[in-house]
Formats: C-alpha cells, sequence, structure tokens
C-alpha cells in the first residue's frame, strides 16, 4: 500500500485537476464519449425502463433543477435527472466500453455513461462552463476505469459477478459531481469513501431492466455521496484499500501497482482506450457479427441455405462470461445472446436498433435460425487470455460447403480500429433520429467540438431536451 493510501491519492487526483493539466488527446476523445453517450442516450430515452424511471422521479416531486433528456422533459432535483438520464443512456446496451489489455481481465466497465448523466445534471443546475465539465468527466472517467483495471478480477462477471458499471461507476460519478460542486481534496475522499457505501449491482439482472438501471443509480447515487460530503458526511481515509474497505469486499484484494501513482499515468481514455459500439449489444460479441456479417455477404449466403453453424469464442464471451443466453426469448435477452447475434446477421444482414426488438426476436425465421447454432468455448482461444476476443465461425450449408472465418485481430469501433468522426455522427444521427421529431444534429457537434469555449451547457441541454 502506498503511504498514503489509494483513497487519499484519487481524492488529491479529482480535486487538484484543472483543464491545463488534460492533454489536449485526452479531451477530443472526451468529446467523441460525449456524442456518442448524448446520442445513446436520446436513443433510449423512450424505451421502457427509462420510461419507469421518468414516471418514478416525476411522482417523487421536488426542486425543478435540471432536464430530463428527450421528449417531454421536465426538470426534477439533481440527483434523479441523472438516474433517469443515466438509465436511458444504457438502456440500449450501446453505450461505449472499456477493455483492458491485461490477460486476467476483459471488459472493464462502460466508462462514459455515469461520469456524462452526473456532469449534465450537476453542471445544469450549478451553471458550469465546458471547461468544468469536460474536467470533472476526465477526472470520473479516469478514476472509474484505474479502479476496475486494479480490483481483483474476481469481482468481474468470470468470478463474483458484480456488474462494475455500477458497483464502480459510481466512482465516476462521485468524483464528476464532486469536481462540479467545488469539493477540496478532504471533502473529495469522503465522497469517495460514502460512495462505497452505496456501491452495488450485479449481473444477474443482464438481459432485464435492471441493468440499466444499476448504471442510472450509479449516476443518481454519486451525485448523492458528493452532496452528502459537501454538507459534511465523513468516511473512513482508506475506504477503497482498507481491510473492510471496497477492493477486499467486493473482490477480495487489488493490485496496487495498476492504481497507485498511475492516475493520468497515462489516462485511460487514451490507454487502454475507449471502445465506440457500432451495434446495440454486447461488446465482446461485436467481432463475431463483424466476421458471421462478412462472411453472409462475401458468399451470399442466405438463410435458407445454412444448415448448421458452430461458433467456438473464450469464456469472456460465453458463460461465465456476459453473452450467457442461448435461444433469447426478447430484445433484452438478445443483447446477451451470441445465437441471436449471429442469427441478425445471417437473416438481415445487420444487426441495428430495429433488430433489437422483441418483435424480430421472437420472429420465426430468427427462432429457427437460433436452433441451428452452436456457441462453444475453444480451449485454444481461452488460452489467449480474458483480453483477447476472438471468434472462429463455421457455416454448414445445406449444399454439403463449408464455409469458415475467423474475426479480425482489431475489432471495429475498438481504440485500434475506432469509428471514424463521420461514421459516430452518423451513429448520433441514427440514434436520435426518432427522438423529438430528429434533433440538430449539426448544432450538437457544433457546440461540443467548441465546448472548451462555452460558459455553461445551456444550449447543449436546450437542443436534447425537450419540453
Amino acid at each position: 500500500m502506498g503511504k498514503n493510501g489509494v483513497t487519499r491519492e484519487a481524492a488529491k487526483f479529482v480535486a487538484s485537476l484543472t483543464f491545463d493539466d488534460i492533454p489536449d488527446e485526452c479531451i477530443r476523445l472526451a468529446k467523441r464519449c460525449m456524442i456518442d453517450g448524448l446520442g445513446v442516450m436520446l436513443a433510449g430515452s423512450s424505451e421502457p425502463c427509462a420510461q419507469v424511471c421518468r414516471k418514478y422521479a416525476i411522482s417523487i416531486g421536488g426542486r425543478a433543477q435540471s432536464s430530463i433528456v428527450g421528449e417531454g422533459s421536465q426538470k426534477v432535483p439533481i440527483h434523479l435527472a441523472a438516474l433517469v438520464n443515466g438509465t436511458a443512456g444504457h438502456a440500449l446496451d450501446w453505450d461505449d466500453t472499456a477493455l483492458s489489455n491485461a490477460k486476467d481481465r476483459s471488459v472493464l466497465i462502460h466508462p462514459t455513461m455515469q461520469p456524462l448523466a452526473a456532469g449534465l445534471a450537476v453542471s445544469e443546475f450549478h451553471e458550469k462552463s465546458g471547461q468544468e465539465f469536460l474536467t470533472a468527466f476526465i477526472a470520473g472517467y479516469e478514476l472509474q476505469c484505474k479502479m476496475a483495471e486494479s480490483i481483483d478480477p474476481s469481482h468481474f462477471s468470470q468470478g463474483r459477478g458484480f456488474h462494475t458499471s455500477n458497483t464502480i461507476g459510481i466512482f465516476g460519478a462521485t468524483a464528476t459531481a464532486a469536481k462540479l460542486l467545488g469539493l477540496n481534496e478532504e471533502k473529495t475522499r469522503n465522497a469517495l469513501g460514502l460512495a462505497v457505501s452505496m456501491s452495488s449491482g450485479v449481473g444477474v439482472n443482464h438481459g432485464t431492466m435492471g441493468k440499466p438501471l444499476q448504471m442510472g443509480r450509479a449516476a443518481e447515487n454519486g451525485i448523492a455521496a458528493a452532496q452528502l460530503a459537501y454538507f459534511g458526511m465523513d468516511s473512513r481515509p482508506e475506504a477503497f484499500e482498507g481491510p473492510r474497505g471496497f477492493f477486499y469486499c467486493f473482490g477480495g484484494g487489488y493490485e496496487p501497482a495498476n492504481i497507485e501513482g498511475k492516475f493520468g499515468k497515462p489516462y485511460s481514455i487514451i490507454d487502454p482506450g475507449v471502445s465506440i459500439k457500432p451495434y446495440p449489444c454486447g461488446v465482446v460479441g461485436h467481432p463475431g457479427m463483424d466476421a458471421m456479417g462478412t462472411l453472409v455477404k462475401t458468399h451470399d449466403v442466405q438463410p435458407e441455405d445454412v444448415k448448421h453453424v458452430k461458433v467456438r469464442t473464450g469464456i469472456n464471451v460465453l458463460p461465465p462470461g456476459p453473452l450467457r443466453y442461448g435461444v433469447a426469448r426478447n430484445a433484452l435477452e438478445g443483447k446477451f445472446s451470441v445465437p441471436f447475434q449471429m442469427a441478425s446477421m445471417i437473416v438481415n444482414r445487420k444487426a441495428g436498433l430495429m433488430e433489437f426488438t422483441d418483435e424480430f426476436v421472437q420472429s420465426k425465421p430468427v427462432q429457427d435460425m437460433m436452433q441451428r447454432i452452436e456457441a462453444t468455448v475453444d480451449p485454444e482461444i481461452e488460452a489467449l487470455g480474458k483480453a483477447k476476443i476472438v471468434f472462429k465461425i463455421e457455416v454448414e450449408l445445406n449444399s454439403g460447403e463449408i464455409l469458415t472465418r475467423q474475426s479480425e485481430a482489431f475489432y471495429r469501433g475498438g481504440p485500434k480500429n475506432p469509428l471514424t468522426n463521420e461514421e459516430l455522427r452518423d451513429k448520433f444521427r441514427d440514434a436520435s433520429q426518432n427522438c423529438m421529431n430528429g434533433v440538430d444534429s449539426a448544432a450538437v457537434f457544433e457546440i461540443i467540438d467548441n465546448l472548451d469555449e462555452a460558459g455553461s451547457l445551456t444550449g447543449l441541454i436546450s437542443l436534447i431536451a425537450k419540453s
């Protein structure tokens, strides 16, 4: 353990970080994350789980402080706006992902939505500038990614089954809120310690409305922790690393070398980087979906041609990994089902918003195709380590011909094969097209491109929240 402890070091990093400290590349990537995050938040704002949270927030009442994003926007208390918007942002499982380069872990966390939802809500009410928002966002992003890199990997879905986007994401939201509230180092440390007592989130609810709710709760509770510390509530100074602290209770331990002295060295948004999803589903399935899409298009495979499909991959994908459903029964299960993801690429040659619907998942052609798809763990792929996401696909046709394809080394949307700026903006347009009769995307892009010069987020909020 370092001289001052991880909790103190984290608090010092958050409290002392200035906009001028942050590399230009971090700012560029943070703006990309904002475009992506706001797009999927708008897309998810009409989803049932977001609508339930909206009704819940409005039923509670309270001060009109911050806006619910999307159609029919209302202002609600800051923490409840973060709850609704955070849930909406994860409703489609289309928000970005941070993956590790280490062999002992794979998906770290969904890193943008917690600091984004918390930061929007706090910044709107407290009239924070674009630079203040970006600084706080990066502080939260960095803190939660470093924690996910350092906690014992048994914390993840391959072990204890916690959902890091809530259990660790709360610290990103707390750091962002604490920074925007102007908390000093001591109060920031207290806020992070209080967040330890509020951390929650389990993988059993993947494939239900409970999963996106966990993202919203991370944003909501992060704000609550920061506000409580602001008003004077304290916590233990070793809340992360202590014998009964977060790392030991939730993971059985942590690797000090992955976090001590590592905040901003390098920034996690740069290395290992961020993956922006081309498909609205679990990111570990994306390399396989791309491979299957290329195979069926290259060979002009028609659904009626397919006799049997073998998909081989690793335990970072299949159980005990996150894609645990065999024959998906609805759209939410389809997001975590390799057979459905493969079936979608065979039947429709794509897997977008229109494919991740109950109607499509439950259709006879898709249900029949899933019965022909066998997904298994390959020991050779497993031996590569959890950081390597590999798919080997074998399609047997009724003619007897067998077609094979392996996923690309660098998956589309990942740090080493990122979406172009135009592809990212196309995703925003696609995601937001059915919200508020269309969002002025060009105006959103212009504001975000120049956010470091903006005196407030008022102009941006007015574009994404319509009463």
